[in-house]
């Protein structure tokens, strides 16, 4: 079995393939302060609540845009399930060109997303990932990922708004019925999320003109992603586990750096 991890600013996403069929998926808060015993103590507990024998896990990947963690989730894994983990970055063997003047700018996430869409999906393919951030990222049909744009994510934007202001609430970020709203709670919601969906559907029309495709499959993932694939006719698809399917492939593409 394949175990794969992606570390985000907020939450940890650990998911086990067994094939190319994702048997359990759990999920910890993102926490720079956990020590190696912890980590490894919850995976192995998340594990057994699983019905997963660790022994029955054979490659270990990690995509993280955490650094402060990858040290001590490493080393639990290293300590628990006696595995050296491959951790997405330079020389990893992915199967996506990343033809820009800085590929390390490129974060872990970002190509997983990539190498899940391009797997699954073919080229061209945009991948819109509604996250911490909103990532749109464009691959074509040859496989190189040659565009990235990031934006706010909603729950960034609604935190700056409560926060930013003096008599705004928080607010559940959630669609209302109608955009023609009459009251301050679902006004902020209207400002939102019809304006996340207004966002992305400008940024991926602008991202397909200039670079000049006509036919690309859509595809969004990420937390928030239902909520906007739902509602707009730009996006395709929309596949809440590409990135750990990502993370599979490129582990497929790497057991080797494991032995």
């Amino acid at each position: 079995m394949v175990f794969v991890i992606d570390v985000g600013n907020t939450n940890i996403i650990m998911g086990v393939f067994d094939g190319n069929d994702l048997k359990a998926k759990f999920t910890l808060t993102t926490q720079v302060n956990r020590s190696s015993d912890e980590f490894g103590l919850y995976i192995v507990d998340l594990l057994k609540l699983k019905g997963i024998d660790k022994e029955d896990i054979n490659t270990v990947a990690i995509s993280s845009v955490v650094p402060r963690v990858n040290y001590s989730l490493s080393l639990g894994i290293s300590k628990y399930l006696g595995l050296t983990p491959i951790s997405i970055g330079v020389g990893t063997k992915t199967g996506i060109k990343i033809p820009i003047p800085n590929p390390k700018e490129v974060g872990a996430d970002r190509v997983a997303d990539a190498v899940g869409a391009y797997e699954i999906y073919g080229g061209p393919v945009l991948v819109a990932d509604f996250g911490s951030a909103n990532k749109y990222d464009l691959i074509t049909e040859d496989g190189s990922l040659i565009a990235a744009v990031t934006s706010p994510g909603l729950k960034m934007s609604a935190k700056a708004m409560w926060s930013g202001t003096a008599k705004l609430p928080e607010v559940e970020i959630a669609l209302p019925n109608t955009i023609l709203a009459k009251d301050t709670v679902t006004s902020m919601q209207a400002g939102l999320v019809f304006g996340c969906i207004g966002a992305t559907e400008y940024i991926i029309k602008r991202m397909l003109k200039e670079a000049d495709i006509e036919k690309c499959t859509v595809v969004a993932t990420g937390g928030l992603g239902r909520i906007i694939a739902s509602n707009t006719d730009v996006i395709d698809i929309y596949d809440p586990d590409l990135l750990l399917k990502g993370l599979k492939f490129i582990a497929d593409k790497n057991k080797n750096m494991n032995s």
